[in-house]
């Protein structure tokens, strides 16, 4: 039994929006000194420069976006830490 189109392209999606291990580990660690902060989503969309919605996709597994090098510099000056602080002391 073949599936319907739109249940193939849904998984081809879901399985494109995977994020690697270490991806996984900045974005909590990001939203874990967010939350700390009592900061929201918005806020930090605002503060960062970036769309309302662009820190929600990036803290939901199910979408792509990802913070890169400059939004994790930015970051670190928005959350008072060093850029380091969002990274594993030891490789994956």
């Amino acid at each position: 039994m073949q599936l319907p189109f739109f249940v193939i392209k849904n998984k081809e999606m879901l399985e494109k929006s995977q994020i690697t291990d270490i991806e996984q580990f900045v974005i909590d660690e990001v939203k874990k000194r967010r939350v700390e902060k009592d900061i929201s989503q918005k806020e930090l969309a605002y503060q960062l420069d970036v769309s309302v919605g662009f820190v929600g996709n990036v803290e939901n597994p199910r979408y792509r976006a990802k913070y890169n090098i400059s939004h994790l510099n930015e970051l670190a000056k928005i959350l008072n830490c060093s850029p380091k602080d969002f990274l594993p002391e030891m490789p994956f």
